[in-house]
């Protein structure tokens, strides 16, 4: 089975939820959510884990760059979508869809990337803060 690796940034709640499933899927989307938006590559994930989520109290003043392999035949129904620079293209995944998203991911969920705002505060949870400082000692 062939894959391709995608990109998501994601702030401290988002990270708690996919820490708290196992690494192996993303939460659901919230009702002011329609879409789930992973993106293709690792240099657009850090621009948005530093310029939107670290003054970002929803994201608890943090971005964390998370990366996951999916199946790319399923993966490939979806168009990519760029939104701005030559490096912002993402997919966008309908929420109702996420589900089914999630079940095309193989192998985990991985944190590559750690970045904290001025006003962050680490989890309460002693096992994802040591995940947390151990990649960040390795970003």
């Amino acid at each position: 089975m062939k894959t391709t690796t995608l990109y998501r940034p994601v702030g401290l709640k988002e990270l708690e939820l996919i820490h708290a499933g196992g690494w192996t899927y993303f939460p659901p989307r919230l009702s002011w959510q329609p879409i789930f938006y992973p993106v293709m590559n690792e240099a657009y994930a850090i621009e948005i884990a530093t310029k939107w989520n670290l003054d970002d109290e929803g994201s608890g003043y943090s971005g964390f760059v998370t990366a996951f392999d999916i199946e790319e035949s399923f993966v490939k129904k979806y168009k990519v979508e760029n939104v701005g620079g030559p490096t912002h293209n993402e997919l966008w995944i309908p929420a109702e869809e996420l589900e089914d998203f999630n079940n095309h991911i193989v192998g985990e969920i991985r944190m590559t990337k750690v970045y904290f705002g001025k006003k962050y505060t680490p989890p309460g949870n002693e096992e994802l803060k040591r995940i947390i400082n151990k990649t960040q000692e390795l970003s």
